[in-house]
């Protein structure tokens, strides 16, 4: 897959990236995101600090991801408990 020049708009800064084509839309939805809860903050707190926005900003999106990632996900041992069985199996007939 190739990559793409990017430029993304994030607090009022323009950031060039080199993203693949497929990411595109996944990086402009974060850059969304991040200009969005900058301005709800900046909307609702006495913070005019653009590095303490960003700062509160990602310290929330942080949260925020950490209690969708919380599912656990269980390692899937199918394939070696088949294959201890077939080798235990073998051994029994040796």
């Amino acid at each position: 897959m190739s990559k793409l020049s990017l430029k993304v708009v994030v607090a009022g800064r323009t950031y060039p990236l080199s993203v693949e084509e497929d990411e595109v839309p996944k990086v402009e939805a974060a850059a969304k995101d991040i200009n969005n809860a900058v301005k709800m903050l900046q909307d609702n707190y006495a913070v005019k600090d653009m590095q303490d926005l960003l700062a509160m900003t990602a310290l929330q999106l942080a949260v925020k991801e950490g209690k969708q990632s919380t599912v656990a996900i269980e390692p899937d041992f199918s394939d070696i408990e088949d294959r201890l069985s077939a080798l235990i199996q073998d051994l029994d007939k040796a």
